[in-house]
Parts: C-alpha cells; sequence; structure tokens
C-alpha cells in the first residue's frame, strides 16, 4: 500500500475522528494532544468533545496552567481528574514500564467520566514516531481501547506541527515536555520532593533562556541537558557557577552538564529494546 501524502492523512484522520461521534481527549497540552483537540472540535463540535487533562505531582504546573489556557484559546470544555498514581507502589517503584501505569491509570478515571457522560471513546494524541520509541502508555491505551486517530491516519511529528501552524496553533513549534517522572532514572523511587527539584531546575534553565532542556535525576546528582548549540553557553565560567549554585540551592550535591546535548527519551538509553509494542 502506497505510503500516504499529508492531506491524504489529514483526511483520513478526520474520518477517523468523524466515526467516533462524541469523544474525550487525554489531554496533556502538547503538540499532539492539543492538535487533536482542535481537530476534533473542528469536525464534531464543542458540545461532543471535552478535554481530560490528568493531574498529579508528576505534571509540572506550567504545563497545568498551559493546559488551561489552550482550553480556553479553542474554547473547548476543559475537565480535570485527580489521577492518584503517586497511591500505586508500582509506578512508586519507577521500573521501566512506568508509564504503563500512569497511563492505566488516567484511563480507568477517563472510562468512568465517559461513561458518567455517555462519550463514545476517548482519543489521545499518540502518532505513527511513537511506535518507533520504548512507549509502554501505548499499551495501556490498547488494553483500554484508547483510539489514537493522528497515528492510525499515519501522522508523523512533523506531519502535526505542519498542520498545527497551518491551524494557527501556538503549540505547533512547542517542545515536548513529558511528565517530570520521565527524569528520574529508572529503579530509583519517584517522589513528589525529587519531582519539585526537577521542576525547579528546569524553570530556572528556562529563566535563562533554554528553551528546550532537561534535568536528569540521578538521586543526588542532577544531569542537564540542554541543545548542543547552548552547551557552551552553560560552560561559561559565570554561567557555570550560577547554574551550580542555584541546584545546590534546590537540593542536589552535584552538577553535570552532559556533553551530548539535549535527547529526547535519554533515559531509555539504557533499556535493551527486546519490548514489542501494540502495533495499529
Amino acid at each position: 500500500m502506497p505510503e500516504l501524502n499529508l492531506e491524504e492523512k489529514y483526511s483520513r484522520m478526520k474520518e477517523i475522528i468523524r466515526s467516533l461521534e462524541r469523544v474525550a481527549v487525554a489531554f496533556s497540552a502538547g503538540v499532539d494532544s492539543t492538535f487533536v483537540l482542535k481537530v476534533a472540535l473542528d469536525e464534531l463540535g464543542r458540545e461532543n468533545v471535552t478535554a481530560v487533562t490528568g493531574k498529579s505531582d508528576s505534571l509540572a504546573q506550567a504545563e497545568f496552567d498551559e493546559s488551561i489556557r489552550l482550553t480556553e484559546l479553542v474554547g473547548a470544555e476543559h475537565v480535570v481528574i485527580e489521577t492518584g498514581e503517586f497511591e500505586n507502589a508500582e509506578y512508586l517503584a519507577n521500573p521501566t514500564n512506568r508509564c504503563y501505569f500512569c497511563k492505566t491509570t488516567l484511563y480507568e478515571h477517563m472510562g468512568g467520566f465517559i461513561k458518567e457522560r455517555g462519550i463514545k471513546a476517548v482519543i489521545n494524541g499518540i502518532n505513527a514516531d511513537d511506535h518507533g520509541d520504548w512507549r509502554p502508555g501505548i499499551q495501556a491505551a490498547a488494553e483500554h481501547n484508547v483510539r489514537a486517530p493522528a497515528a492510525e491516519a499515519g501522522m508523523t511529528k512533523d506531519d502535526i506541527r505542519v498542520l498545527s501552524e497551518r491551524l494557527g496553533l501556538p503549540t505547533f513549534d512547542k517542545p515536548a515536555s513529558p511528565c517530570l517522572s520521565s527524569r528520574v532514572q529508572y529503579g530509583e523511587s519517584i517522589t513528589p520532593e525529587k519531582l519539585r527539584m526537577i521542576e525547579a531546575g528546569e524553570a530556572f534553565l528556562h529563566e535563562m533562556g533554554i528553551r528546550e532542556c532537561r534535568v536528569r535525576h540521578h538521586d543526588t546528582l542532577a544531569r542537564i541537558e540542554v541543545p548542543p548549540e547552548q552547551v557552551a553557553q552553560l560552560a561559561e565560567p559565570e554561567v557555570r557557577a550560577r547554574v551550580d549554585e542555584r541546584f545546590r540551592e534546590i537540593g542536589y550535591k552535584y552538577v553535570a552538564l552532559d556533553l551530548r546535548g539535549f535527547r529526547s527519551g535519554s533515559m531509555n538509553e539504557v533499556i535493551a529494546f527486546g519490548h514489542r509494542q501494540p502495533q495499529l
């Protein structure tokens, strides 16, 4: 079967959404879920679409605030659910499939919500590229019959960015921002205190004008990732001293700058990719 072009993928995605009639969108305020929410609103109307955001300690306050702003911008009903994954010992243990437990909790809550509302389906922002990475949350989605209209239509991340700009969405060039727990090395327990340290460190880097960054948490050590072209900036003596001082105030004993630079999902580099994810 020949690969579809962008317009064909877009048409296919809209057909999938229309077939679902009434949906709840698992909304994180990221590029993908914002795009899916906008298309759902355009195809089904506001009365048939609800954006649902799961709130917990793993969600940075800035991202939660952004979820409110974006739903207001596109005119969507916004429901916030306290997901409670921090009550799950398997999640807190931070195994390599931690995301499975998080998404399972979210989709279980959303399942009850859509049943009460008479909503026919939950949809998410998974795209076709996500199936090439280690994404345990995809398994949780499959187990709860959550649809991924962008991925099902063959939409890549780049496709979504192009169409988001066309639709006037401010997220078209937004850096990826996964949950704070993704910054903690696998096997080290997740705690709210650790996540607040990560959040404070990344907020400080953002204030310095570094738009895309990660603070990887390795016990008492913070490993900072920034785009390769900004590594030299952080290594300048005065800047380095400011960063070191702030991160020690936050609670880290050691502060390291990753010379390889920012790369999404770098914590997954320690995983042997012998795992298979559900296919579309």
